[in-house]
């Protein structure tokens, strides 16, 4: 029998019960800075050191927190079947709570990499200055996927969306592209849950909608997952 396989969009929304901000806030804020200035390439090119200070505050607040049940339910699925996750999210809480397969497809803020090369990446869990350097000689910055920006994970979660026997949406709006796209990719006879609120653009009858919160919602969809399969 095919090992039945279980794809995951995650965004801000699962983590912030981990008490991590979501990316944007009122007024195009993020955490108090402007996006343009901080999450743009021409912000990185007027001001790299306020870049830099930036993303160093936020990779101490993601060491800070902890994985919350919702991303050990993810995990638990583990257990009965083939799992990977796509994630909006930098942060590396699925992977502390023990999933094993994961596409990041905005990046990861404990890595870093030089500016002219995207492959080479370096584990970062400390703050990144001016004058730290890649192996290119280019100035380290944050692995992380600016607006305006090339996805590079999104082939790799394209193909994960379209073998997809069963789908969980979790934590997200789907209003950043192309993130947004890839419910399209999922076959539309499948299962799909989604976790309160309904991202605008879905038809709510197409998913089975669980009105909680994700520390509540995921493991109640895990539960479902698993009595489906006994």
């Amino acid at each position: 029998m095919k090992e039945r396989h279980v794809v995951v969009f995650s965004g801000a929304g699962i983590s912030a019960e981990s008490g991590l901000n979501t990316f944007r806030g009122p007024g195009g804020l993020w955490e108090g800075e402007p996006v343009a200035a901080v999450a743009t390439p021409d912000g990185w090119k007027r001001d790299p050191a306020r870049v830099l200070r930036f993303y160093n505050e936020r990779r101490k607040g993601v060491q800070a927190v902890q994985p919350n049940l919702a991303h050990k339910a993810l995990r638990e699925l583990e257990d009965i079947f083939k799992v990977t996750i796509i994630t909006q999210n930098i942060d590396d809480l699925h992977e502390r709570a023990g999933s094993s397969n994961i596409i990041h497809l905005h990046g990861e803020i404990l890595k870093s990499r030089g500016c002219h090369d995207s492959q080479k990446l370096y584990p970062c869990l400390g703050d990144i200055s001016m004058g730290d350097r890649a192996e290119d000689g280019t100035q380290l910055r944050p692995h992380v996927v600016w607006f305006g920006e090339a996805v590079p994970m999104m082939d790799a979660a394209v193909a994960a969306a379209k073998t997809a026997d069963f789908l969980i949406v979790v934590g997200t709006s789907l209003e950043v592209y192309p993130a947004a796209n890839l419910v399209d990719y999922v076959p539309f006879e499948i299962p799909k849950f989604i976790v309160d609120p309904m991202p605008s653009g879905l038809a709510d009858e197409t998913f089975h909608v669980i009105e909680a919160k994700a520390t509540d919602g995921v493991p109640r969809v895990v539960a479902q997952l698993r009595a489906m399969m006994a």
